[in-house]
């Protein structure tokens, strides 16, 4: 089986560059024995930025780059020469890219939309040269300030995706089949369960060229919200978006209480994704006849509106895209989304859990860095009496 190009999560090792050493040098030359001290600072080390850049929409760049590498300052020289400044480095990551520290699972940043920047590790400044230190009592000072040391950090980086409609269902209930019939996206279709192992993205067409974004994630189960069936990995690309369309099928024993089960899963893992509009769709309805269609919609739920639709036949469709955009639409959902991205709280991760995510990731192995050989040689030149020849 081929490897698929979505990537959601990635484990990278991030070093800052460390700040230059300031030079001790005095200066002697001829006609002028004691010029004092000239030895110039240390220049700052290269910081590591995280930017959002709208043309990512997953980390596949960033699987097969495990080290990032701010550069180092440069020592100061003679005659008040200032070292050279590192250069950053920015890692370029989808918008709605949740970072977190690889080994506390503390929560560090988020980058929520595109050309956001934000410092992750700041590089060390550079020390000062003795020509800094000079005063009337001590007039030729031998002795420099060393750079700030580099700072390293190993974090995971988590995508969530972003889109307007997230499709929540259980497995082999028709969330593919939808997603390729209402836009151009066509994900893998096939009639047993699981089908579907990464999200899927489509644009569906409005009227008036009109258009919002659907996405599709793998069926939970029940138990999800514990990390059973990788429930813990799906159900977090579906936190960020402003509608939420449960799909039922409508051969289905009890549809109520099967809505009630995937709400009890978004309750155990985030309380707060109840607060989202949701729309509840009737799957397969081509299988049900107009009485028996009557008779469902006294048992279904009266607090959300409901729609049967049948993909494949194409039925309720319309009625259904009217339903998402008026909802997607209303004032208290577009207050909400203004609410939620001004004040989204992310929690930290559960060890017990953080580990077994990265288990199943694939990222549990540890990142090992050996820094360059000339990081560990000691610049001599810093402590050398050079004459200079006037001519």
């Amino acid at each position: 089986m081929a490897e698929s190009n979505f990537v959601d999560y990635v484990k990278i090792y991030c070093r800052s560059g460390k700040g230059g050493r300031g030079s001790m040098h005095l200066r002697h030359v001829k006609y002028q024995p004691n010029g004092g001290p000239d030895g110039g600072d240390g220049g700052n080390g290269g910081s590591v930025y995280l930017r959002g850049n709208h043309n990512y929409w997953t980390l596949l760049h960033l699987k097969y780059e495990r080290h990032v590498r701010a550069e180092h300052g440069g020592n100061g020289g003679r005659d008040k020469c200032h070292g050279t400044n590192g250069k950053d480095v920015y890692i370029d990551v989808p918008c709605g890219t949740v970072v977190y520290n690889a080994e506390t699972g503390k929560y560090i940043c988020d980058v929520a939309y595109d050309g956001q920047e934000v410092l992750l590790l700041k590089g060390g400044r550079g020390g000062l040269g003795n020509f800094q230190f000079r005063s009337a009592t001590n007039q030729a000072p031998r002795y420099a300030q060393p750079g700030e040391p580099m700072q390293e950090l190993t974090i995971v980086l988590e995508l969530k995706l972003l889109a307007d409609v997230g499709l929540v269902g259980f497995p082999n209930a028709g969330k593919s089949t939808l997603l390729s019939s209402l836009s151009s996206a066509r994900p893998k279709i096939a009639n047993y369960p699981f089908t579907t192992l990464e999200p899927s993205l489509g644009i569906v067409e409005y009227r008036d060229r009109q258009s919002f974004v659907m996405a599709d994630i793998p069926g939970i189960i029940e138990g999800a919200s514990e990390g059973r069936g990788l429930g813990l990995r799906f159900l977090r690309h579906i936190e960020r978006n402003s509608l939420l369309l449960f799909m039922v099928p409508g051969d289905t024993d009890d549809i109520k209480k099967e809505y009630e089960i995937l709400l009890n899963e978004l309750r155990n893992f985030n309380p707060e994704m109840l607060d989202k509009h949701r729309v509840l769709a009737v799957t397969k309805s081509d299988l049900l006849d107009d009485e028996l269609i009557e008779m469902l919609r006294e048992t279904l739920p009266d607090d959300v509106p409901v729609v049967f639709i049948s993909s494949v036949a194409g039925i309720g469709l319309n009625e259904l895209k009217d339903t998402l955009w008026r909802e997607l639409n209303s004032e208290s959902n577009k207050l909400q989304g203004i609410i939620t991205s001004d004040n989204i709280v992310h929690r930290d991760k559960d060890m017990t859990r953080f580990s077994a995510e990265l288990s199943a990731e694939g990222e549990d192995d540890d990142i090992e860095y050996i820094d360059d050989v000339e990081d560990c040689i000691e610049d001599l030149d810093d402590f050398e009496y050079e004459e200079e020849e006037d001519e």
